[in-house]
């Protein structure tokens, strides 16, 4: 978590010897941080010229967002009224975007364990998700109905499997 902005010559340098594009040291993600923070720059600045309200910049709040690009510290701006609401990252959000809702949700569809899929997305963004944001987020698809519990005979006594001796997933 670098507190730079993102310089191009010293990207493609650390590409070239082989440094990561995502993760928490990756190369994409002090320009993640950037664009971000000019989003939400730009946010505070067109809210206190279009508002009624008699307010001004009062700083930052700093949190720390997770992308799939890695996670990193977001200087948030803030108004002295508290009635400023970002829209690109609102107030309790911690999390960029969807991606990585939509690949533990695949990940978990395809049987794996909470704790594989906390060691795969640690590997792959270097994120640390905890068992609780897991259950989360499958649970508001469990909830919702968009990813349903099949319902199999007594499974103890009717074991399939397919012709490699898989059984077949649970979810479907």
């Amino acid at each position: 978590m670098r507190n730079q902005s993102f310089n191009f010559d010293e990207a493609l340098k650390q590409l070239q010897s082989g440094k990561n594009l995502p993760g928490t040291d990756g190369i994409l993600t002090p320009l993640i941080k950037q664009l971000t923070e000019a989003a939400l720059q730009a946010e505070i600045e067109h809210y206190l010229s279009t508002t009624s309200i008699d307010t001004r910049k009062n700083g930052y709040t700093r949190k720390t967002v997770k992308s799939t690009s890695g996670q990193f510290e977001l200087k948030t701006p803030r108004d002295r009224s508290g009635a400023f609401e970002p829209q690109r990252i609102k107030k309790n959000q911690t999390k960029l975007s969807e991606d990585i809702d939509n690949k533990i949700l695949s990940l978990f569809a395809l049987g794996m364990s909470y704790r594989d899929i906390q060691k795969h997305v640690a590997e792959l963004y270097g994120l640390e998700i905890s068992d609780g944001a897991i259950t989360h987020i499958t649970d508001k698809l469990l909830c919702s109905g968009q990813l349903k519990l099949a319902t199999l005979p007594d499974c103890s006594r009717n074991s399939r499997s397919d012709s490699f001796g898989v059984n077949p997933p649970l979810y479907q």
